[in-house]
């Protein structure tokens, strides 16, 4: 019986109305086969426009629109192939056309390579005389404008070409980290919470370091980090080359450091991220009072790097069904409007959710769709409040997908990754601020604001450790200094001491940190996490307060899609950050919550 219960259903086990419908992007696998067909057949085409682009005003906009039909037809083929993929990935029919949908990426991408080059080979007085003259290429006028700004970034033709060839090399790095990490790194074994012997991994870490029981949690990390440790000069060298190789793509492409550069891809300058460090680092006081409360709540004498994941609320288990959960988020996002809220009920009602774990289903969650049908949403849901707030994070996405979709011509459609978590966390602040007004048992609101305060830890506050790393290991680089083991140690842990403060013992072995985190290897992309944090805590604050104000606001920048550049598209919400206000608002809201907790735990 027990084995039973343990058992995944199959797809076909899952009750209809908890799957989603694509149908609504091929009826059917024959239809799917006929637009491939009809893709690949005009493909060709494309090579007409080839060398003739500064002909005509007409050859340019004809050769744009026919390659964004081109791409919206390869997005709907990938996305179809790839979601009945995710439904099962052992059926072999979906790997199939997951194959055959990313060869024909291949050759998409390759057809259309010529584009940029002879756009922007092309006098500028020329494309703007092009752009006066021929009403259609009104539609990407975005997109030039942009193609225009890194015009001086942009090598020669042949310089390009060598460029790319170089890319297979450049990403031995994170390539050597991702074999050493997952494949070939070994790790002991420990004593779990039953007395076990189970070996270490990277998925149980995590679970160790929840454990209420300290000895586990003392010896996954000592265990981890020894064996990080074993490896340490094959770390460093790894992570050296990599951050040389941005140094490098940087130099050649004419920027003064490689954090501009990778900046530059959403023209923002540095000044947001030394704004965003500097913020954090004035706020820092309320997160070692945090770390203060978390040894106090845990009864420790000392409050070491393995104690900081274990669950300061004990005993508290808010279970909630599907059904609940989706309904207690309709009332939380009431503030976003009505229109906002039958579009919820529209999803959950008409397929665009896919919600259980079934055999071969692919894990975790996520929001994905093609252009001209609805998003839709993958869950593996379980009955409690962390699924809860899964949904409405996922549900931002697909809002946020929903609206710049229908307001949008698909070459502006797709916003950027600085914008994209802003949605999705804009609900689950909202969520949140419902949740606590809502629940009246002590225990479950402290285990909320613990919840709440934590997300403000891992996205705020250790994101931009991270970033701070990232500036300090290029800048090292880039004044010809070098990234040995004892370097990059002795950085990562005096920053480790500076974030969490004197209540909190910065083991030697932490130091060790910067030898697994695989983010390291995509340098400066985590300070989006917190940025984006910060945008929606400071947006959710406004539309608590200002009602439909701010909500007008906030809809405008859902319906923008990719139409402008991310800070523009913030400004219109009613953020700027080029300003360290969002940040310093949203960590007065961190600072709130445990003044919160605090008066909680003594009333």
């Amino acid at each position: 019986m027990q084995a039973e219960a343990k058992r995944l259903p199959k797809r076909e086990e899952i009750d209809a109305k908890y799957k989603w419908k694509l149908e609504d992007l091929y009826a059917n696998d024959e239809q799917w086969e006929q637009e491939f067909k009809q893709l690949a057949e005009k493909l060709p085409a494309l090579e007409t426009y080839k060398g003739k682009l500064a002909d005509s005003p007409q050859q340019l906009a004809g050769c744009l629109k026919l390659r964004g039909e081109l791409s919206l037809l390869l997005e709907r083929l990938f996305v179809y192939a790839r979601m009945r993929r995710d439904e099962n990935n052992a059926n072999p029919t979906y790997q199939a056309l997951t194959d055959r949908a990313s060869s024909l990426a291949v050759q998409v991408s390759s057809a259309s390579s010529f584009i940029v080059p002879e756009i922007l080979g092309m006098p500028e007085a020329k494309l703007q005389q092009f752009r006066a003259a021929e009403p259609e290429l009104s539609l990407y006028d975005f997109y030039l404008q942009e193609l225009l700004r890194q015009k001086a970034h942009v090598l020669s033709a042949e310089q390009e070409q060598l460029l790319a060839q170089v890319g297979e090399l450049s990403s031995a790095p994170q390539n050597i980290f991702r074999m050493l990490n997952n494949a070939d790194l070994k790790f002991p074994k420990i004593k779990d919470d039953d007395g076990d012997e189970v070996e270490l991994t990277h998925g149980r870490y995590i679970q160790f370091m929840e454990s209420n029981n300290r000895d586990v949690r003392k010896a996954a990390f000592e265990a981890m980090y020894q064996t990080y440790r074993n490896n340490q000069n094959t770390f460093a060298a790894t992570l050296n080359g990599s951050v040389k190789k941005d140094v490098f793509y940087a130099r050649v492409r004419k920027y003064e450091s490689a954090r501009q550069a990778s900046l530059d891809s959403d023209n923002v300058p540095v000044e947001v991220y030394d704004n965003l460090i500097k913020t954090v680092r004035s706020h820092l006081p309320a997160f070692y009072r945090y770390m203060k409360l978390r040894k106090k709540l845990l009864g420790l004498d000392q409050l070491h790097m393995y104690d900081i994941y274990a669950p300061m609320v004990q005993d508290v288990e808010m279970k909630m069904s599907y059904e609940e959960a989706y309904q207690t988020m309709i009332k939380g996002l009431a503030p976003l409007g009505e229109e906002y809220s039958n579009l919820l009920k529209k999803a959950h009602d008409e397929g665009w959710i896919d919600v259980f774990e079934s055999e071969g289903k692919t894990s975790g969650a996520y929001s994905w769709g093609a252009y001209g049908t609805h998003p839709y949403v993958l869950l593996n849901y379980q009955d409690n409040v962390d699924n809860m707030f899964t949904i409405a994070h996922e549900m931002g996405h697909a809002m946020h997908s929903y609206y710049s979709d229908k307001e949008q011509p698909y070459v502006n459609a797709q916003y950027t990754i600085f914008v994209a978590e802003v949605a999705s966390t804009v609900n689950e602040s909202l969520l949140m601020d419902w949740m606590l007004n809502n629940t009246t048992d002590k225990r479950e609101k402290l285990y909320l604001l613990n919840h709440y305060l934590e997300q403000f830890r891992g996205t705020v506050f250790r994101q931009t450790m991270f970033a701070e790393f990232e500036k300090l290991t290029h800048e090292e680089i880039e004044k010809g200094g070098a990234l040995t083991p004892e370097s990059l140690s002795s950085m990562y842990h005096q920053l480790n001491k500076d974030y969490y403060g004197d209540e909190v013992v910065s083991d030697d072995d932490i130091a060790l940190e910067w030898a697994r985190i695989p983010h390291f290897y995509n340098a400066f992309y985590v300070y989006k996490y917190a940025t984006g944090f910060s945008a929606a805590t400071a947006l959710s604050q406004q539309i608590l307060q200002e009602g439909e104000p701010a909500v007008a606001r906030y809809m405008q920048f859902l319906k923008s899609g990719g139409s402008d550049y991310p800070l523009e598209l913030l400004k219109l919400a009613g953020v700027d950050m080029t300003t360290p206000a969002p940040v310093d608002s949203a960590l007065k809201v961190f600072e709130r919550l445990l003044d919160e907790f605090e008066e909680l735990l003594e009333s």
